[in-house]
């Protein structure tokens, strides 16, 4: 499980540094959703928090169990959301960059300098950043934020299978699955699906 040791060494000249990730750069349907957490100077986790990893590596039941404690123990969090309608108009990459800046943008402290999962970011606000690859499995920050972006999304995407219960949004959360497919071939397209995300398998081009 992770520590804070990449973010220690920073701390020795920063107070405010905040981990920033998303979760639903690839399915079909729904929103991207980004999340931003800054945690206390020099914090250590300990209890849950030392369970932290990569939010893909962890249950369901984990990643919600782990949310309340990051937020309590975090300095700072916010959320930032961007819609389907969003991605199709100004593409996936373009909405993961303004979902990550909605969410800096609505830290209610400002930090010093951003950490953000990635190989490339587009800041909307003056503060600088670093972009590390694969960083939900190496930056405690990151990874945090990776928890509080699926937990999100997937609380999101369930309660959207109740307006849209053909689809089964709340097993798979709009990724491209068998059975999601299957849905859209049968049903077509719901309101929350990327009309830019084509389908090979269906024939669309």
């Amino acid at each position: 499980m992770l520590t804070t040791a990449y973010e220690t060494p920073l701390w020795s000249e920063l107070t405010r540094i905040c981990g920033i990730d998303e979760a639903g750069r690839g399915p079909l349907a729904g929103p991207v959703v980004a999340a931003a957490v800054v945690f206390p100077r020099f914090f250590r986790p300990s209890g849950i928090l030392e369970r932290i990893d990569d939010s893909k590596t962890l249950s369901a039941g984990l990643r919600r169990e782990l949310v309340p404690a990051i937020q309590e123990a975090a300095e700072g969090w916010a959320i930032g959301i961007v819609d389907n309608e969003t991605i199709d108009r100004i593409n996936i990459l373009q909405a993961t960059m303004l979902a990550m800046n909605r969410a800096a943008e609505s830290l209610k402290i400002q930090p010093e300098l951003l950490l953000v999962d990635g190989n490339r970011f587009t800041p909307g606000l003056p503060i600088p950043f670093r972009t590390i690859v694969k960083g939900d499995s190496k930056v405690f920050s990151i990874a945090a934020a990776s928890v509080l972006a699926k937990t999100c999304r997937d609380d999101l995407m369930t309660a959207y299978a109740e307006k849209y219960p053909l689809y089964g949004f709340d097993v798979h959360f709009g990724y491209p699955t068998a059975k999601h497919v299957g849905a859209i071939a049968e049903h077509g397209r719901c309101p929350l699906h990327r009309i830019s995300f084509k389908l090979r398998k269906l024939g669309e081009k």
